[in-house]
C-alpha cells in the first residue's frame, strides 16, 4: 500500500500541473462557447418578437451568470490543482 500511495503522489506532482491548465482551457472554451450561444439566441429572439425583449434579456442574464459561477467553480478547482 505504501508503494502504490508515493507512486501516485509522485504521479500527482507531475501530472497534475499540466491536466489542471488543460481543464481551466476547457472551462473557459466552454463558458464562452455558451454565453455566446445565449447572447446569439437572445438576439433572435429580440429579432423574433421586440415586445418580449425584457423577459428575453432577464432570461439570458440569469443564464449567463449561471455559466459564469459553474465556470468560477471549476477555475477556483483547476488553480487549487495548480497551487499543490
Amino acid at each position: 500500500m505504501g508503494l502504490f500511495s508515493t507512486l501516485s503522489t509522485i504521479l500527482a506532482e507531475i501530472m497534475l500541473g499540466p491536466l489542471a491548465a488543460i481543464g481551466a482551457g476547457i472551462a473557459i472554451y466552454g463558458a464562452g462557447t455558451g454565453i455566446g450561444a445565449i447572447g446569439g439566441r437572445a438576439c433572435d429572439a429580440i429579432g423574433r418578437q421586440p415586445e418580449a425583449k425584457g423577459a428575453i434579456q432577464t432570461a439570458m442574464i440569469i443564464s449567463a451568470a449561471l455559466i459564469e459561477g459553474a465556470t468560477f467553480f471549476a477555475l477556483v478547482i483547476c488553480m487549487q490543482g495548480l497551487a499543490k
